[in-house]
């Protein structure tokens, strides 16, 4: 005997426009269910001849287009459903943004965080007397390219476009004001993704915590980074952000995989050096053992928007790259060295070549200076043939003399570590660097056929874009800039304190500081191996290091330090009483 099939409860019901349940539809689905479970419906007369009337065929044929019509029903209030749960949510978020914004709300944080409190405000208004004293933001000569490609867009050949997009999001503000306190905003959100990780996920004092936030927050040079119209503080920011998602955890979701992989692909474009940040993340996960889905989502996520750009360059210049310049600042890093007489190099080379007593004094010289050998080409500088030539120059003197490239390069990254600053390439870049006295016109050189540097900046700001120099405001933030900052040499200790950290973390591959203290000194090599040093290129390493030597100060640090000494300690006392037990023993042999 077989009992009829019973009709789901999930099929039947109904809900009305506001997502509760009209008072009919539990009546209803309840007398359905009585009717398909009661007694009749399971003795024999229901499956006899009589049951198949025309009457007993009606009522489940009306019965499913109740079901049907309920279905089509469902979709609209299921709607108003979703949309008012997103409301709502949306609602709490800002009713706890609100509270969290609010003065009891703020004022209990820096209770519960004093030291940070204190250090953040500090640093904050440092911020604020920069962006006071030198209106409305500071300029660099690479300033003008960025704004130049955010005024009228187009794939740069020369770096990635990835600050002029910020640019070209804030244009409709017209402030350059906007963009400083933008950039600065980046400045202390990675001070605090510092000491969060610290003190929150690795459980140091807060104290310890907040030291560890202090450089990147109050180094002046930092300060003054950030007021410049560049790229370094966007790209330092983007890092900052996928590392801590990275480390805030040790378990990831492949939501949170992607959302790594797309800051480093937005790093990637805002710096040519993200290539490197993206190779050693990806070295990091394949020493976690992280699962193949999650790395194939972040490399997806990171390859989505570089894809896309390389797809544009190769729209407008008919290569599928990212810049043209790769072997041009290769050039640059060989000019010092290289020699002819050991290359041997092609006829369409040969113009490169260059006599020691006749080389500028910088490498930089052999790209920027009108004497470059560069220029002996026609046609436009940093175009495919150019890099092309330029790079094939460029690794065959590489390849011929390895060793006076690694020395090179080796020059270059323990500069960094000097103690006292110099001027350096020259005194019209480093001055760049400086918080002045006086501010300097707007450049007039041309940027295309139609506009100037100058032009380009005034029709950015819809107003005066050169900087002016307010007292007694910058006076202060001169005075502060001329000792507090970090000198390389303190650089270089933040780096071995984080090293220390991966020393006593080696059975576990240095622990989560490998990733921040490989990629700090990864940005600090990267340069120097593949241009030239500069001062604004140590900056972004900064916090990274930072972030690293606060790791070697965690419990889990500490204990396993403590036990390498607790086990060095013991050996020796364990060496003594084996040599006084040696020593006694032909004592016992002779009696």
């Amino acid at each position: 005997m077989t009992a009829a099939p019973k009709t789901p409860r999930s099929t039947t019901r109904r809900t009305g426009s506001d997502g509760e349940e009209p008072p009919d539809a539990s009546s209803s689905s309840t007398a359905t269910s009585a009717a398909s479970t009661s007694p009749a419906s399971t003795s024999p007369a229901s499956t006899s001849p009589a049951s198949t009337s025309p009457a007993s065929t009606s009522r489940p044929r009306a019965l499913a287009g109740r079901v049907r019509a309920l279905s089509w029903r469902q979709a609209g209030p299921w709607a108003l459903r979703t949309g008012r749960r997103a409301a709502e949510a949306a609602a709490r978020g800002a009713v706890r943004a609100g509270r969290a914004l609010r003065p009891s709300a703020v004022w209990a944080s820096a209770r519960r965080h004093p030291a940070f409190a204190v250090l953040l405000a500090v640093a904050g208004l440092l911020r604020v007397v920069t962006m006071i004293g030198y209106q409305p933001v500071m300029f660099f000569n690479d300033s003008f390219d960025y704004l130049h490609v955010a005024m009228k867009p187009y794939p740069h050949p020369l770096r990635p476009d990835g600050y002029s997009f910020m640019l070209l999001a804030l244009k409709p503000l017209h402030s350059f004001a906007l963009v400083a306190a933008v950039q600065h905003l980046m400045g202390l959100a990675t001070g605090v993704m510092i000491y969060a990780l610290l003190r929150n996920r690795f459980r140091l004092p807060g104290w310890g915590a907040a030291l560890a936030a202090a450089p990147p927050l109050l180094d002046a040079y930092t300060i003054q980074l950030e007021h410049l119209v560049l790229s370094d503080t966007l790209f330092t920011f983007l890092v900052m952000c996928a590392v801590t998602l990275l480390l805030r955890r040790d378990r990831h979701t492949p939501k949170t995989a992607a959302a790594v992989g797309l800051l480093i692909g937005l790093a990637w474009l805002t710096r040519s050096v993200g290539l490197p940040v993206l190779l050693g993340v990806l070295v990091f996960l394949l020493i976690r053992r992280t699962g193949w889905r999650l790395l194939a989502a972040m490399l997806a996520a990171c390859m989505l928007p570089v894809v896309a750009y390389m797809g544009w360059f190769k729209a407008e210049h008919g290569k599928f790259a990212i810049t043209e310049s790769n072997g041009i600042f290769l050039y640059a890093r060989v000019y010092k060295f290289a020699d002819c007489h050991k290359m041997n190099p092609p006829v369409q080379e040969i113009p490169l070549c260059t006599e020691p007593e006749n080389r500028l004094p910088n490498s930089q010289d052999g790209i920027w200076n009108a004497a470059s050998p560069l220029n002996r080409y026609p046609g436009q500088r940093f175009s495919p043939e150019q890099n092309a030539t330029a790079n094939d120059y460029s690794k065959r003197a590489i390849l011929s003399q390895p060793l006076d490239y690694l020395g090179v390069v080796a020059h270059d990254f323990f500069r960094v570590f000097r103690w006292k600053r110099t001027v350096f390439p020259d005194r019209a870049t480093y001055q760049q660097y400086e918080f002045g006295e006086t501010s300097t016109a707007l450049p007039n050189w041309r940027m295309d056929n139609d506009t100037t540097a100058a032009d380009e900046a005034v029709a950015y700001e819809r107003g005066r874009a050169r900087p002016r120099v307010v007292e007694p405001f910058a006076g202060v933030i001169r005075g502060y800039q001329d000792v507090f900052y970090l000198r390389g040499t303190m650089v270089g200790a933040i780096l071995l304190v984080g090293l220390a950290g991966l020393a006593a973390m080696w059975r576990r591959v240095g622990g989560a500081a490998f990733l921040p203290w490989t990629l700090a000194t990864g940005l600090l090599l990267a340069p120097a191996a593949t241009a030239e040093f500069d001062y604004r290129y140590v900056l972004p390493s900064v916090p990274l290091a930072c972030l690293a030597a606060g790791l070697a100060f965690a419990p889990e640090t500490r204990a396993r330090l403590a036990g390498l000494v607790r086990r060095r300690a013991a050996e020796p006392a364990e060496r003594t009483e084996a040599e006084l037990i040696e020593e006694k023993v032909p004592e016992v042999a002779a009696k």
